[in-house]
This record gives C-alpha cells, structure tokens and sequence, in this order.
C-alpha cells in the first residue's frame, strides 16, 4: 500500500455515516449484507445509503455482489488489514511485532 492509497481510504471512511457502514460490515464478515439490511440496522435512507455504499465500493472497501435482484455488501477484510500493516509498518522501529500480537491481527480478518 502507498500513501495515496491509504489517504483515499481514510478520505472514504472520513464520513461518520460511511464509518458506521464499515463498521458494521466488519462485524457481519464473511457474510456481509443486503443494502435493505444495513439501511433498516442503521436507520438510514435507502437513498442516502446508496451514495454512501456507491463511494465505499469506489474506494475498494467494500464489495458488491448481486444476488437475484439484491446487493450483498461485504468489507474488503483484505483492503482493511493492508491498511493496518501500512500504518504499523514503522512501529517500534520497524519491528511491529513487538507492539501487538500479529498472529491474532491478521487471523479475525482470515476469510480463508
């Protein structure tokens, strides 16, 4: 991951609505959901939901599938732990390892 890349990250989840999406989304992996389910979970308009699930996508943090005439919305477990790993690459001097147990990092995002 580059420094773009993570500041067009932080940029999508700077909205605290988008933050709320993310979050739930995280908290329903694998599985993600369908656009009504997070709409009626955080009491949004459909609507303001689309543009908000539309800049996500956009930003590669969450993705779609269709199913029948619904969209399952999953985050992008993946997207999420390398932007993790960009912002503790450096930490205790470039020895990440000591800070926080990896192992346990970057198995809750296995989706393997």
């Amino acid at each position: 991951m580059d420094k773009q890349l993570a500041t067009t990250l932080f940029e999508s989840l700077a909205s605290g609505i988008r933050l709320d999406i993310f979050r739930l989304l995280v908290k329903q992996a694998p599985t993600g959901l369908v656009a009504g389910e997070i709409a009626s979970i955080l009491g949004l308009p459909s609507t303001n939901l689309s543009f908000h699930l539309k800049a996500m996508t956009h930003a590669s943090l969450v993705n779609v599938t269709q199913e029948g005439r619904y969209q399952r919305y999953r985050a992008n477990l993946s997207v999420m732990q390398s932007l993790i790993d960009y912002l503790t690459a450096e930490c205790c001097t470039g020895n990440p390892e000591h800070c926080f147990d990896i192992d346990k990092a970057t198995s809750c995002c296995d989706t393997n």
